[in-house]
């Protein structure tokens, strides 16, 4: 590894997100609580995966505003909520942090992530995302999720910010597969 720290991958083509910061590794417990927040309206298992994170991000280097990714309009109306705002609202209030649900905006309905491989997976979200609100951008973002697996959803959503004028994307996420 190079004396910078970034892996030759990296050095040949930067990642779109300047810091990814992961409070977990997706194992036990996080694999049981997780899916209980995500799929069986577990909102009370959302605000401690919040807590947590508050509590492991504290040191981080603040962005300006924390943006959640989006669902889309229907995901949202079948599931009834979005996880990731569930997570970004008290994460901003814990941190003292701009919460910013009007940046982002999942423009493409898509499948589910979980169902697909990484190539498959990037593809699915190409331009699923678009960046609004514009004229009042923020420098600086961190992107709010609750897992990440091979980064396409965070690196589309970053890739739309970026477009649009955003300087920097960092990702916080409670969970990171190995």
């Amino acid at each position: 590894m190079p004396a910078s720290g970034e892996c030759g991958d990296c050095l040949r083509q930067p990642p779109v997100l300047t810091h990814t910061r992961a409070v977990f590794v997706y194992g036990f417990p996080l694999d049981r609580l997780v899916p209980r927040f995500k799929f069986h309206r577990d909102l009370a298992a959302g605000q401690l995966m919040a807590e947590l994170m508050a509590g492991a991000l504290a040191s981080a280097p603040r962005p300006e505003a924390i943006v959640p990714v989006p669902l889309h309009a229907l995901r949202l109306r079948e599931r009834g909520y979005d996880q990731a705002l569930e997570l970004a609202r008290p994460l901003a209030t814990a941190l003292g942090l701009a919460l910013r649900t009007d940046l982002l905006q999942r423009t493409r309905s898509t499948r589910a992530q979980s169902e697909l491989d990484a190539e498959q997976r990037r593809r699915n979200l190409a331009r699923a995302f678009t960046a609004r609100d514009t004229a009042s951008l923020p420098g600086h973002v961190a992107l709010v999720d609750d897992v990440m697996t091979t980064g396409a959803t965070l690196h589309a959503a970053a890739h739309a910010l970026l477009r649009a004028g955003v300087r920097r994307v960092d990702a916080w996420v409670c969970a990171r597969v190995p």
